[in-house]
This record gives C-alpha cells, structure tokens and sequence, in this order.
C-alpha cells in the first residue's frame, strides 16, 4: 500500500511537469552574456539599430504604452508611445517560442517586399538569452530593430495574448489590429497589410 502511494506521488510529479504554459521559458542555467557581445553580435548580423522615440509625444489610450524598453544588447532605448510617423508592424517573439520560429520566414519575405514602406519592430519577450534571441534573428534573416522585454513589462502595459504576437499599428501611433498567435503566412501578412493599414505592396 505504502508503495502505491510512492508510485501515485511520483506519477503526480511527472505530470505537473506538462502543465507549464507555453509563455514560459524553462528556468535559464547559464552565465550572463556581456551586453557588449550581443551589441557586437546584432550588428555583425546586419540588425538595424533601434529607432529615436519622441520623448514627449503624447500617449494614446488606443496606442502603444508609454514603456521604454532597451535595444536587444542594451546600447540604446526606446519609448513605444514616441514612436509616431510611419505605419508599423510589431512582432512580439522569443527564441524558444516554436510557433515564433514558424512564422520567422513570413516577416524576413514581408520585410523585403514592403521595402520601406511599413516600419518593423521585434520586442524578444520573456527571453532569459538574448544572445541566442540575436543568434536566430541573424539565422533566419531578420534584419530589422530588436527591443528586449526580459521582464515582461509590457504585459502591464496592455495585453500580451502570449507569442507571438503581432501588432499593426498606423502612422499616428494608433494599435489597429492584433494578431494572437502564429501568422499562418506571408499572404496572411500582406493581406492585414492591406486592410488594416492601407498599404498594398
């Protein structure tokens, strides 16, 4: 009897192990990276830095959050609700997010064909290794800015759905449309483009 309850306690033990959400990175087991490595890896990698933001533009209540969050290697900061003049697409994403690495070949091809036209972020959410975050971005060719929200701020700011998660923000610094989860393709991302936006490519 005494052994059921061990083998009952054990079994219990495993299977809370599966119940971890899928927002969640696995706990990190590793020696920070010098901020100045990644700076140095992200632009050996051809990432853009990041944007000057309005330090006095006002916020929106249907906009982006007045959060400033540092460029992914900390070199630089960005206010979200500055960023004003030109519409943008916001993709929220990890490293250790599958569905994020799914969807990385439909922004790299958006990026390139919208040449200039739609302004393109990064925020790595929740991610305890940016220089893996930096790693990837260079792997699959992104080479728009990256911000780092280690910390989750952004979650108290507005609602982060869970990654992905892309936003379509237009040129006034107004969030028109959110997409919750993986974009299921480059069409799918040219077609919101479009109609939220207005911009065709």
């Amino acid at each position: 009897m005494r052994r059921l309850g061990v083998l009952v306690a054990i079994v219990a033990l495993l299977l809370g192990g599966c119940t971890a959400t899928p927002s969640e990175p696995p706990a990190p087991s590793f020696t920070p990276v010098d901020p100045a490595a990644i700076v140095a890896a992200r632009k050996q990698a051809g990432i853009a830095d990041c944007p000057k933001s309005s330090a006095t533009a006002p916020t929106r209540s249907d906009g982006l959050p007045d959060l400033t969050l540092d460029c992914l290697g900390g070199d630089s900061t960005v206010r979200l609700a500055g960023l004003r003049g030109k519409p943008m697409l916001i993709n929220v994403w990890a490293q250790w997010c599958p569905p994020c690495r799914e969807e990385s070949p439909y922004l790299r091809q958006f990026q390139k064909a919208s040449k200039g036209k739609v302004f393109m972020l990064g925020i790595d959410y929740n991610d305890p290794r940016p220089e893996l975050a930096v790693e990837f971005a260079g792997l699959v060719g992104w080479k728009y800015p990256q911000l780092a929200d280690p910390e989750r701020q952004l979650s108290t700011k507005m609602s982060v759905p869970g990654l992905p998660t892309t936003l379509f923000v237009d040129a006034d610094g107004k969030v028109v449309h959110t997409v919750a989860g993986k974009l299921q393709s480059y069409d799918e991302l040219v077609q919101l483009t479009r109609d939220k936006l207005g911009i065709s490519l």
